[in-house]
């Protein structure tokens, strides 16, 4: 009952107010989670101090407080995200080198659209549809609240998107064989059993990543691209596309997933408080047997995608 009235008695009704205005509430929210009850202050000085040791304290709150505000806009963003136009919506976000996509969508070829949670994602996922020709694809893993789960994904799948579960995905594009579809994942969060991670140094720290895109780039013969979503102005922003492989067979073990870590520790680097520092990154510890699980898992690719 909570969540039914949150959504259409709040979330909904600030949604259809003009953007400025719900950054004012924005701008309270911002006070609250940083003075007075901190949102994950614990987790989010840890990740700074963590990934930025070699930072003066003085820079390391900068960094934390510059994070705050950000995702003081960001909820404020997504919270236009539920109901905002296309017109609205095309002028927030753009892309600075389209002609990647436009290339491979004359080619007839199916895309793995790599991204993070780096700026804003939502206008990006509920944009995707309209920025480029592919029938847009978005794997994700389902909120714990089926409620919320259901009503974000249908606001987020209003322009042409198509949000599957990581589950079910290859059963959806099937139902678009003939169709190029690009698929986009975004590939910075906290991956599952050890065993199967791919493992590497991020940020200085030995992190585990999904390497779900790097296998089905090879099952299904897709070109890759890689987008970081960069900040051009409060509430708006440009997608930087970069081609990371047309041949994913012919890649090294790791490649396309090591481009992908790469590009995002430069976005990271250069703008950190863009990042979603308040998210459990490294809560899976480094396993003891880490060389074994490194040598394992390569090999069982090798078995199965290059013998």
């Amino acid at each position: 009952m909570l969540d039914r009235f949150l959504y259409y008695c709040v979330a909904l009704p600030w949604s259809v107010m003009p953007l400025w205005l719900i950054y004012l509430l924005s701008d309270l929210f911002y006070f609250v989670i940083r003075f007075v009850i901190p949102y994950r202050k614990k987790v989010i000085v840890e990740n700074v101090q963590n990934s930025f040791p070699d930072s003066s304290a003085k820079q390391q709150k900068r960094i934390t407080k510059k994070f705050y505000r950000f995702f003081a806009n960001l909820f404020a963003e997504s919270i236009k995200n539920l109901t905002i136009s296309e017109k609205s919506l095309r002028k927030r976000i753009s892309v600075k080198n389209p002609e990647v996509m436009q290339e491979l969508h004359k080619e007839g070829r199916d895309v793995l659209f790599l991204s993070s949670h780096f700026n804003n994602w939502e206008f990006l996922i509920t944009s995707q549809a309209l920025l480029f020709d592919f029938q847009a694809v978005g794997i994700g893993m389902p909120l714990s609240n089926k409620f919320w789960d259901e009503k974000l994904n249908a606001r987020r799948e209003r322009f042409g998107m198509k949000v599957v579960h990581a589950e079910n995905y290859r059963d959806v594009l099937r139902t678009y064989k003939g169709t190029p579809t690009a698929t986009l994942i975004l590939n910075d969060q906290s991956p599952g059993k050890n065993e199967n991670c791919y493992w590497t140094e991020f940020l200085g720290q030995e992190t585990a990543f999904y390497f779900g895109a790097e296998i089905m780039a090879n099952q299904m013969d897709a070109a890759v691209v890689n987008a970081v979503i960069h900040k051009v102005k409060r509430g708006k922003y440009e997608l930087e596309l970069e081609l990371v492989t047309k041949t994913p067979k012919n890649e090294s073990y790791g490649a396309i997933t090591e481009h992908y870590i790469r590009s995002l520790e430069r976005a990271i680097q250069l703008k950190p408080e863009y990042w979603l520092w308040s998210h459990k990154r490294w809560k899976k510890g480094v396993p003891e047997n880490l060389q074994e699980l490194k040598d394992n898992h390569k090999k069982r690719f090798l078995e199965k995608f290059r013998s």
